[in-house]
């Protein structure tokens, strides 16, 4: 099971961390993915941290701003969101992806499990 946290209402051009903690079963071999929904929307694909953490790869809407890590020993993944806009309000997710067939893997068909989300709200 996966459990985000850390959104809520933020003014334009702050910084929370959210955070995606696992319990029951360990990720720490899993890719894990940040993906965000707008209402009416599809969800979309926000940033993505190979198991190990060396690797990482973003949205180009969120590049240069998001940051995402990992701590394989709390079972828990950060995204740090810097400089909101408006436009990153959405209900954020954290998802694993248990095969890691792929790099970058974008697709949300691919991540098996998903946490519940939390919204993230910017106020400009």
């Amino acid at each position: 099971q996966l459990q985000a946290s850390g959104g809520g209402l933020v003014q334009a051009g702050g910084s929370p961390r959210l955070s995606c903690a696992a319990s029951g079963r360990t990720f720490s071999s899993c890719n894990m993915g940040w993906f965000r929904q707008c209402p009416g929307k599809e969800r979309e694909f926000v940033a993505t941290i190979s198991w190990g953490g060396q690797r990482t790869y973003y949205a180009d809407s969120v590049k240069g701003r998001f940051t995402v890590s990992r701590d394989n020993a709390k079972n828990t993944v950060y995204l740090q969101m810097n400089s909101l806009k408006p436009e990153d309000t959405a209900v954020y997710y954290c998802a694993a992806d248990r095969y890691g067939s792929s790099w970058p893997e974008m697709n949300v068909r691919a991540y098996e499990y998903w946490g519940q989300g939390t919204l993230v709200t910017v106020s400009s």
